[in-house]
């Protein structure tokens, strides 16, 4: 009999005690089940500027692969940067299959310049009071996640917390995983 070895992801769901291993300056945020973007924008007294670093189809890694239980490997990869004053705070990845993008979604995932969780909190309110399945993960440079963002921002720190959350839009799946960067702690969460 043949044994595969089975890959482990980094990503570990936050109710099954992985929030513990998790700085506890960090813990509110990764743990937060509201819009980052509404708690942010509340914390700093102003909208966040949105900084599209990519917005096109692509491969996803293979742990993104893996979540998706292989049935997705190319598809719309939105990668932002939320910043106040000029000064990033989170930087933001988003898988978006097609099969998402595709009807009555096509409109609404025009995003432009626009945070993807203004869209997501305010047209779905969660159609069911059913939490969305979230996940978080301690990401260095051997992860392939940390590598795709210091592609796109060098000033990364060699380790991040991070948060990914499998939210639904009409009932189609997008996956988005937040990096929380240091500056965000200057910002209390309320």
């Amino acid at each position: 009999m043949v044994h595969r070895r089975r890959l482990r992801s980094v990503w570990n769901r936050v109710d099954s005690g992985g929030l513990h291993q998790a700085p506890r300056k960090w813990q509110p945020w990764l743990s937060d089940t509201g819009s980052l973007t509404q708690k942010i924008e509340r914390a700093i007294g102003q909208k966040l500027e949105v900084l599209v670093l990519r917005d096109c189809r692509q491969d996803l890694n293979s742990d993104e692969s893996r979540y998706f239980h292989f049935k997705i490997t190319r598809c719309r990869i939105r990668e932002v940067l939320l910043c106040a004053n000029g000064i990033p705070l989170i930087m933001a990845r988003s898988i978006i299959p097609s099969s998402s993008s595709s009807g009555s979604n096509h409109e609404v995932l025009r995003l432009g310049k626009k945070p993807l969780g203004a869209v997501l909190f305010a047209k779905t309110r969660m159609h069911s009071q059913k939490k969305p399945p979230r996940e978080i993960a301690r990401l260095d440079k051997h992860s392939p996640l940390w590598k795709k963002f210091f592609e796109q921002y060098p000033a990364l720190p060699s380790a991040i917390w991070a948060r990914r959350t499998l939210y639904r839009l009409k009932g189609r799946p997008l996956l988005v995983s937040e990096v929380f960067l240091p500056a965000l702690l200057k910002y209390p969460l309320d």
